[in-house]
């Protein structure tokens, strides 16, 4: 790759494809989120949720996130937000902790559910897997989550659109079929703007890569496309599970049951890795976005962070996200993820809407001065 195309994609897609990896496991890997979030008040309802306000959300939002970073070098959450917020910053610590266990506890449920229900493996040795491949990247550092996360997102953008066209070949009748059905259950819209905020949340595990910005304009432009870039694969799938609805409403791994009902064992066992792969992504950006939180906090020591540290973290929240994962994937997602979006609203949208947008409009006039 040649410097000028390396310094394009750094710039203007790593950042995307970082925050699209990073929300995939506990945003849609599964499926579940979708039928939570969307296509419980209808194919076209969720439709709408996603794309008018999902969508329009996130690329607003990660715009001011990016260049907030870029202009005041926050590259990690705790300095992030202690600029942001000043002398209340803890507040979004408490609630990202509390988010991060339970979107942990996801993954782990998850990958428990995965490996029982189509290799065989125990639920729990399919969750201790997760664990160590969090544990093992995390340890490796920035580099190398880096280079795994941007290859994955390109192999998941792959075996999502074949899982669409295959679905339009197959089931093309009973996609059209939904929706047409245009039936919209209120509700749509508040619940685009939850899944929106909660899932906004993981920007922290973004962070570490914006340092390749250097303009508004690529901030901007990169934070418009992160948000586009980030719903794609939700839409591929949205789509290709309307094929099965209303019974896909009730199904734990929706995403799971779309590509079996294809009967094409290859592309199926192709899915599974990599939904097994996505969940191990999430978790170690998020966990990362910890590690270098604490990394920062050393700095300001005038310390350096023991890199023994890191794995230690990573096996400290994946044991207690272990100890949860048992109240169930559906109740999870359900109740725990509702719960924090407001959290998050609060401590993290709207003082970056208000106090974070003032600070970059003052900002741009003192350097124009």
């Amino acid at each position: 790759m040649s410097v000028m195309r390396k310094s394009f994609f750094n710039k203007y897609l790593l950042p995307g494809f970082i925050f699209q990896s990073v929300i995939i496991g506990g945003g849609y890997g599964t499926g579940r989120e979708l039928v939570e979030y969307f296509l419980k008040f209808g194919p076209v309802g969720g439709l709408l949720g996603m794309l008018l306000i999902t969508t329009v959300v996130w690329s607003i939002f990660l715009a001011l996130t990016f260049e907030f970073t870029r202009l005041f070098r926050t590259f990690d959450y705790r300095t992030f937000f202690q600029k942001l917020l000043g002398p209340i910053w803890l507040s979004f610590d408490i609630i990202y902790l509390f988010y991060l266990i339970i979107v942990l506890a996801v993954l782990g449920s998850a990958s428990g559910i995965l490996l029982r229900d189509n290799f065989g493996v125990p639920y729990f040795a399919g969750v201790i897997i997760m664990l160590a491949g969090v544990g093992y990247l995390t340890f490796k550092g920035t580099r190398i989550i880096e280079k795994f996360l941007s290859v994955w997102s390109f192999i998941l953008y792959i075996v999502y659109a074949l899982l669409l066209v295959f679905t339009l070949i197959k089931f093309g009748p009973a996609v059209k079929e939904s929706l047409s059905n245009t039936q919209i259950e209120p509700g749509w819209a508040m619940s685009g703007f939850k899944y929106a905020f909660y899932n906004l949340a993981t920007v922290v595990g973004v962070l570490f890569c914006l340092k390749h910005l250097e303009t508004r304009k690529e901030a901007i432009t990169a934070g418009v496309l992160a948000g586009i870039i980030g719903i794609v694969p939700a839409l591929l799938l949205y789509i290709s599970v309307l094929g099965y609805y209303p019974d896909i409403l009730d199904k734990e791994l929706p995403s799971v049951f779309a590509f079996q009902s294809l009967g094409i064992p290859l592309l199926f066992i192709m899915f599974q890795i990599v939904l097994y792969g996505t969940l191990i992504e999430t978790g170690t950006a998020l966990i990362h976005a910890v590690n270098e939180r604490v990394q920062s906090a050393f700095k300001a020591r005038q310390k350096v962070m023991p890199r023994a540290y890191r794995p230690i973290i990573a096996s400290i929240f994946l044991l207690i996200a272990f100890g949860i994962s048992s109240f169930g994937l559906i109740n999870l997602i359900a109740k725990g993820y509702g719960t924090v979006s407001w959290g998050f609203l609060l401590v993290y949208l709207l003082p970056l809407a208000t106090v974070g947008t003032y600070k970059i409009i003052i900002h741009a006039k003192k350097n124009k001065s």
